[in-house]
């Protein structure tokens, strides 16, 4: 779908980290999910870093880290354990199906 002479729209993925093309595009929208919770319970809560730290026993550098979103030294079970101490309950729902542009491993060429 063109728009005006020089600019085309292109519907993304849902997942920019695909959309990029990023091996681990999954992994990282996964994080960037549960960062985005984690903030969104401290801006709700309007606590700092520091009484994030007191409440949880969670680092505030870590906290801040997120608030950054500087995820990357996160594992998704330590963000999930970060978000219980939050007082969250924590739900997944995994779907595995084959990437529409990834080539089978096993194809003949």
């Amino acid at each position: 779908m063109s728009i005006g002479d020089d600019m085309e729209l292109i519907h993304g993925s849902g997942n920019v980290f695909r959309d990029f093309g990023r091996d681990d595009a999954d992994l990282r929208q996964a994080k960037a999910l549960m960062a985005s919770e984690i903030i969104k319970i401290l801006d709700t809560r309007q606590w700092t870093t520091r009484k994030a730290e007191e409440a949880t026993g969670i680092s505030h550098a870590d906290f801040s880290r997120i608030r950054r979103a500087k995820v990357e030294r996160f594992t998704l079970d330590q963000l999930m354990t970060i978000l219980t101490r939050l007082g969250q309950e924590v739900e997944l729902s995994v779907n595995v199906h084959p990437r529409q542009d990834a080539p089978h491993p096993h194809a003949s060429a």
